[in-house]
């Protein structure tokens, strides 16, 4: 053992000469800040600064982003929300994404901010206002050339008449579709397919399931030329509550302060335009049931189809059209059923499958198969717009 002046010495921390190696091991670290792997690691990843983390993580959003409200937006189409933003020391996902803004450089962002957010355009409003009147402008052209030659013209003749309406109708809503506040970048597949049996089934499926419940069919059954007037006429408010559905929601976004706040304030947005354009088209659907009384002149079904129809587009607009496509798909599915259950139950011992649509007709007349349809899928697609659309990323490119 050592005497005083060596335990003084390893008290101090001195370094003896004639210790052994582990002795001088101990000396130089102490017990209390012994090595230790694992911590110093972690120390070493461990961020500092978590919002630098999130902007390398989403270095090329920020850098596209014209202004921190795509930012947010595409934050939280990624999953952040106001309560993970606190995390990143922040109180919501707007103030983060303004400072993310405020730290990636700006070379270049003015120009595009330039080009990439104008201003109103009333030029542009203008002609897609215009093109979203032509389809209604040739349907009317078509049901008044007809009308005006009733008895005049032979059957081979009306039915040129009515092939040229009908093609100018498609170009008309072709150009609508392509342009303004109704223009999808790529379509849902199918969703064409399912409009245009949606459309046929308002002019000939009334008269259709007349016949098959009263025992038919046999013959030919009346065609009702006022929903699809009605209709095509409707495609001017449905750009235009498009419109301003984008226009209001984009002003909501920019003065809200949290992705919940935006939603609460989105949402009666909706709501009111779907009603706005219910007013609209149940009006232009009684004017075209005036010129042209008959079976298949009824307001409810063709109401409910134009809602399903304009909120199938907005999903799409806003970049959801596969829910779009399914509502769609499921209104041509009970629609498509009808008329075959009703043959079915004629079959022994299958009466049961008819009895649905029996009481359907019973209670609200032929037309009650398409409100049936068209009413519930509507309101499936409005309470799912509730949800998606009064999302803060459903309008990042508005």
């Amino acid at each position: 053992m050592g005497g005083p002046a060596e335990v003084e010495a390893r008290g101090t921390g001195s370094e003896p000469a004639d210790e052994g190696p582990w002795e001088v091991r101990s000396a130089v670290r102490a017990p209390e800040i012994a090595y230790h792997p694992g911590r110093r690691a972690a120390v070493r990843r461990g961020p500092a600064d978590p919002v630098k983390v999130l902007m390398h993580r989403h270095r090329d959003l920020c850098e596209r982003a014209v202004d921190p409200l795509e930012i947010a937006a595409g934050l939280e189409a990624h999953g952040l929300t106001d309560r993970t933003a606190a995390r990143y020391r922040h109180r919501d996902v707007f103030s983060l994404a303004e400072e993310l803004y405020a730290r990636v450089p700006a070379a270049g962002r003015s120009a595009r901010a330039h080009h990439e957010r104008p201003g109103p355009d009333t030029e542009a409003r203008a002609g897609w206002t215009l093109t979203a009147l032509l389809p209604g402008a040739a349907c009317l052209a078509t049901a008044g050339a007809l009308r005006a030659t009733e008895g005049v013209l032979g059957g081979g003749a009306r039915f040129a008449v009515t092939a040229a309406g009908a093609l100018l109708v498609v170009l008309g809503l072709r150009l609508c579709l392509r342009a303004g506040p109704l223009r999808v970048p790529a379509a849902a597949g199918g969703a064409t397919l399912y409009v245009c049996w949606l459309l046929g089934f308002a002019v000939y499926g009334d008269g259709l399931i007349a016949q098959v419940v009263s025992g038919g069919p046999d013959g030919h059954w009346t065609a009702a030329p006022a929903p699809l007037l009605g209709l095509s006429l409707a495609l001017a408010p449905a750009a235009w509550c498009a419109h301003l559905f984008a226009a209001h929601a984009r002003r909501r976004l920019a003065g809200s302060h949290g992705l919940s706040e935006f939603g609460a304030r989105v949402r009666p947005v909706l709501f009111g335009v779907v009603a706005l354009f219910l007013c609209a088209t149940t009006a232009l659907l009684y004017l075209a049931g005036l010129g042209h009384p008959g079976p298949g002149a009824g307001l409810t079904g063709p109401a409910a189809l134009g809602a399903l129809l304009l909120l199938a587009r907005l999903l799409a607009v806003h970049g959801f059209p596969e829910p779009a496509a399914t509502g769609l798909a499921a209104a041509c599915a009970v629609e498509v059923a009808a008329p075959f259950l009703v043959l079915a139950g004629r079959l022994p011992g299958l009466d049961l499958l008819a009895r649905p649509v029996d009481a359907v007709v019973a209670a609200a007349g032929p037309g009650g198969v398409a409100v049936l349809a068209c009413g519930i899928a509507a309101s499936g697609l409005l309470v799912h717009a509730s949800v998606t659309l009064t999302r803060a990323s459903a309008h990042a490119s508005a």
